[in-house]
């Protein structure tokens, strides 16, 4: 079977990449052909034999007259889809597994595939990884960055709202480029030509299926981990944190009650805007950005982890590797969190954003060694899909007729 990845970015960027490179790598091990399609860049590790992509559209530099012409190449690219078209005629897939598109390459590729199916008689399936909320929010994260809430105003195609809040960075501008983008696909009727939708929880199924139309597309598909050995490791007293320092974290939160629990050893591993509010507060180690054996190693040795996340998560790889290691996991009860924790026996959950209810579950579980110790064990039996599973599924996805 020949699988074209289409992504707007082809060099490590963030999750949907990681997705996108794992996954083709582990269909070609089985024996599929694969290439990519998305903007060409000067860090970009995969592409396409025809060596067609689109040119790098940079929204924070570039030129003064390229910047001129984004709000409309934002909408619709003329360019993605003779440049795909040339990946099209060239590879002839059977399948186009859309990622991250938006903005950059834009739902008119879409139009290209199924322009292609019609001018050569050959039958290419479109499925698409659902890696936010981009189809039913034009922010993605159905969240207003100005008040820090969650929003579900735009949700049923009430694209306006997103102009009103000034949901795109704060810019009315910006937010109407977003209202128009997501108001123009809604008028084509583009996404009717996606075959399946895969969702990566069952809160993210959810909000995808306010559209009426998606929903008779979407499955749940939780993200596939590596398998790592399970092994029992010596707790230290310690609560871990490791991830990003912002405020949809939840960090502000999660450092209000640190203060207020003097007696708790706190360390944090990771960087970002709220990073030198940490500093003044005494029983938080802050080590910084960690990977590989020396995450693991914090991992494993944490009495238990927290997951105090304020904005619908999705499929969090945090939560799902801290139980993988043995380390229950104390999370906020929001988005796709509460599906990945076994509540009362691999780690617990508690109000999102809320300072006493984080408070009094922390207190409990530092108090009670031995719980946290059942906790542990527990995780022994925690089961999440190994990119193997996972191929399983997304197989038949790809092979449905």
């Amino acid at each position: 079977m020949r699988i074209l990845m289409i992504n707007k970015f082809l060099y490590p960027n963030g999750g949907s990449e990681t997705y996108i490179f794992k996954l083709g790598e582990y269909l070609m091990e089985m024996g599929h052909e694969v290439q990519y399609f998305g903007m060409e860049h000067k860090g970009r590790c995969v592409g396409n034999r025809a060596n067609a992509y689109t040119s790098d559209m940079d929204f924070h530099g570039g030129s003064k007259l390229s910047k001129l012409s984004y709000p409309i190449k934002t909408i619709y690219s003329k360019e993605a889809r003779v440049q795909l078209r040339k990946v099209l005629d060239d590879y002839k897939p059977d399948v186009c597994h859309l990622n991250n598109f938006n903005y950059q390459l834009t739902p008119s590729m879409i139009l290209e595939i199924v322009k292609w199916c019609k001018d050569t008689g050959k039958k290419c399936r479109i499925v698409f990884t659902a890696h936010d909320y981009q189809l039913v929010c034009p922010n993605h994260m159905l969240s207003n960055p100005n008040t820090h809430k969650n929003c579900e105003k735009c949700l049923g195609g009430h694209f306006i709202n997103c102009v009103k809040g000034k949901c795109v960075h704060g810019s009315t501008a910006k937010s109407i480029i977003g209202m128009m983008e997501a108001e123009f696909w809604k008028l084509k009727g583009v996404y009717k030509y996606i075959d399946k939708m895969i969702c990566c929880s069952e809160f993210m199924k959810n909000k995808m299926d306010s559209n009426i139309l998606f929903a008779k597309k979407t499955v749940v598909m939780h993200n596939f981990i590596d398998k790592v050995e399970w092994k029992k490791t010596e707790k230290k007293d310690y609560v871990l944190y490791f991830g990003r320092f912002s405020e949809e974290k939840g960090i502000g939160t999660l450092i209000n009650v640190c203060k207020q629990l003097r007696d708790v050893q706190f360390v944090f591993a990771g960087t970002g805007p709220l990073e030198n509010r940490i500093k003044d507060v005494n029983n938080i180690k802050n080590v910084g950005f960690q990977k590989g054996e020396a995450l693991e190693k914090l991992i494993r040795e944490a009495r238990f982890s927290i997951y105090p996340s304020e904005w619908y998560e999705n499929c969090p790889f945090s939560v799902m590797e801290s139980q993988m290691y043995g380390t229950p996991v104390l999370g906020a009860n929001i988005g796709g969190i509460p599906e990945l924790i076994r509540n009362g026996k691999t780690g617990e959950l508690f109000e999102s954003g809320n300072e006493s209810d984080l408070k009094e579950k922390v207190e409990k579980l530092w108090n009670d060694k031995k719980l946290c110790a059942d906790y542990s064990m527990n995780c022994k039996d925690i089961r999440f899909d190994t990119i193997n599973e996972y191929y399983e599924k997304i197989i038949k996805l790809y092979e449905d007729k």
